[in-house]
């Protein structure tokens, strides 16, 4: 019986909370992964796991040996990446993922300046609109807008992301600059749609920390920050995007930003990745070279 093996598996279903689960996420057949962790019981004389129609949970005795497994995996993979020069050498597949339309903006020009330096590392860039779990996905880097919740993992900032309120300025020459959040209810509007809906825009009144929220109805919904700043340079109306989106029309002047006074609190940017023990060249090397360039770009935002 092959102890790792089974030690990987029984992991994968701790984490995944059943053996189908387990399966798809390892591509083994359920009928291997149910031999091989009855193999491992049977090794080991005792049960680790208790299965029922409704749900899979571990013995005492499980729980124990998750975590020792788990202890085991780390020392073995690190050791795995040591003998293979990772911690000597910047060489290797590095994996990253960041937001769709700020990694073909900011993260793209970073990975292929990275990439002209680094001849022995490889990069797979995943740009992905949701967070990508960065240790059931096998991702070492992730770039993240907005606050992190509390975790293990590492984050570097690397500048902060306003919320903008801006329109062409066809529109506000037929309608007027909107002095205040309220005004909008009369203004048509470009939003974006989200799997959650959000039915108004937040503003924050000047010199205090209350805020204030416009119900909006659309005038048009689109399903990418990059249309609805087509829209709104075509005129159909006021958008609200984060900076990064609209920082090309701001600076060739097809968009206006309105509103600057009730802006939002920006949120941090971040470097993010997973606490591991020691870092391999090819991750820490990829943080050095990355973190000046993107403070630089954000910083440059008009």
């Amino acid at each position: 019986m092959d102890r790792l093996e089974a030690m990987s598996m029984l992991v994968a279903i701790a984490d995944h909370g059943s053996f189908s689960a387990a399966g798809r996420a390892l591509r083994v057949p359920l009928a291997t992964l149910s031999r091989k962790i009855s193999d491992l019981e049977a090794h080991l004389g005792t049960r680790l796991l208790v299965r029922t129609t409704r749900k899979l949970t571990l013995t005492d005795a499980g729980v124990a040996y998750v975590m020792a497994a788990r202890r085991i995996l780390d020392e073995v993979e690190g050791a795995e990446r040591e003998a293979a020069g990772e911690f000597t050498t910047p060489k290797g597949e590095l994996v990253v993922t960041a937001p769709v339309f700020f990694g073909r903006l900011h993260v793209l020009p970073v990975v292929t300046d990275f990439l002209a330096l680094y001849a022995q590392i490889n990069l797979r860039l995943i740009l992905a609109d949701r967070n990508v779990d960065l240790i059931e996905d096998h991702v070492d880097m992730a770039v993240r807008i907005g606050n992190l919740p509390d975790s293990t993992m590492v984050a570097t900032q690397v500048g902060l992301m306003r919320t903008v309120t801006c329109a062409s300025p066809t529109l506000l020459a037929g309608h007027g600059v909107p002095k205040q959040p309220d005004d909008l209810l009369t203004y048509p509007c470009v939003a974006v749609l989200t799997p959650t809906p959000v039915p108004s825009w937040r503003f924050r009144m000047p010199g205090s920390q209350a805020m204030r929220d416009v119900p909006i109805l659309p005038r048009l919904a689109v399903t990418t920050p990059e249309a609805a700043v087509q829209a709104a340079i075509r005129g159909v109306g006021v958008t609200r995007l984060l900076h990064y989106q609209v920082a090309d029309a701001i600076r060739d002047g097809t968009l206006q930003r309105i509103l600057q006074r009730y802006e939002p609190e920006p949120v941090p940017v971040h470097l993010l990745h997973a606490s591991r023990g020691q870092m391999p060249l090819k991750l820490r090397s990829f943080i050095d070279f990355a973190a000046p360039r993107l403070r630089e770009s954000l910083v440059h935002l008009p």
